[in-house]
C-alpha cells in the first residue's frame, strides 16, 4: 500500500510539473491581469501573441516590445475570452536571453511578460527546410545540370544499343 501511495504520488508531482513547465509566460504587476506570451521561448524571426484580459471588452492595449527589438505593437479587443490581443515578430538580430515584454492598457492597467529568445527551435516551433534535399537522386532541376546532361546522354545510348540488340535478334542475326 505504501508503495503504491509513493508512486501515485511522484506521478502526480511529474505531471503537475510539466503542466507548470508547458504553460504560457504570465507575469501580474498590477493585480488586474496578465500578459500572455505564446509561444514563450522562441528562435530569431519567429512571430509572438501577446494576450491580456487586463484592458476588459473593449479595452486596446500599446505594447512595447522594444526590449527584444521588435518595437511597439497594438493589442486589439476580441471576442475570445475577452482579451485583448496583438502579435509581434522577433528580429533576426536578437539575443539569446530572457527580455520583459510590456503592454499599457486604454484604461491605465500595465501588464508584463518574459519572453525567452533562443538560438535553436523548440520542439513546438517548427522549422521551414532550406536548400536542396540531399538524396543522391538528383533530378532535372538539382544543383547540377552538367550531371544531370551525363546521365540523360548515358541513357540514351543505353536504349539505343538495347533496341539494336533487340533488333537484331529479331532479325535472327544473333548477337
Amino acid at each position: 500500500m505504501r508503495i503504491a501511495a509513493t508512486r501515485l504520488f511522484a506521478a502526480s508531482a511529474l505531471v503537475l510539473s510539466a503542466g507548470l513547465a508547458a504553460a504560457p509566460a504570465v507575469a501580474d504587476s498590477t493585480g488586474t491581469g496578465s500578459l500572455e506570451l505564446y509561444p514563450t521561448s522562441v528562435t530569431p524571426g519567429a512571430t509572438v501573441t501577446a494576450n491580456t484580459p487586463a484592458c476588459g471588452t473593449s479595452g486596446t492595449a500599446a505594447g512595447d516590445a522594444s526590449a527584444v527589438g521588435a518595437g511597439g505593437f497594438k493589442l486589439q479587443p476580441t471576442t475570445h475570452a475577452q482579451d485583448a490581443v496583438g502579435r509581434f515578430t522577433v528580429p533576426n538580430s536578437a539575443s539569446p536571453g530572457t527580455y520583459a515584454i510590456r503592454a499599457k492598457c486604454a484604461g491605465g492597467a500595465e501588464v508584463s511578460g518574459d519572453l525567452i529568445v533562443t538560438l535553436t527551435a523548440t520542439e513546438k516551433q517548427q522549422v521551414a527546410p532550406k536548400g536542396h534535399v540531399k538524396t543522391g537522386v538528383g533530378g532535372a532541376l538539382g544543383p547540377d545540370p552538367v550531371q544531370t546532361a551525363a546521365g540523360v546522354a548515358a541513357l540514351a545510348v543505353a536504349a539505343a544499343g538495347g533496341t539494336w540488340l533487340l533488333h537484331r535478334r529479331a532479325r535472327g542475326d544473333g548477337i
